[in-house]
């Protein structure tokens, strides 16, 4: 999330405000707010959820909204989401597949 610089001590707020009942809705089983080592007003955050079910719950739930509402409106830039799958460890036959 690309933030307006002077906005970010605003999201952070917010994010410590929430981030115990977000760690708290079912199915989230860990949550974290990372930074950019280049860029002071560019932040993410990473969620693994027990299933992709789960998320959207908590995307359609009141406690998403009101967070959502609340840190929107500080961005500079548009937000991106993406779900993802665990590739590695796990992966079949991972390493047979990368050529040298």
């Amino acid at each position: 999330m690309t933030f307006d610089p002077l906005k970010v001590e605003e999201f952070l707020r917010i994010f410590e405000e929430n981030a115990e009942k977000i760690r708290s809705f079912p199915g989230c089983k860990h949550l974290e707010l990372l930074h950019s080592c280049e860029f002071s007003n560019i932040l993410f955050t990473f969620s693994l959820w027990e299933s992709h079910e789960n998320l959207d719950e908590y995307r359609a739930s009141e406690l998403f909204v009101t967070v959502w509402l609340q840190t929107k409106k500080l961005f500079s830039a548009p937000a991106e989401a993406w779900s993802l799958n665990k590739k590695w460890p796990h992966a079949d036959n991972l390493t047979k597949k990368v050529k040298n």
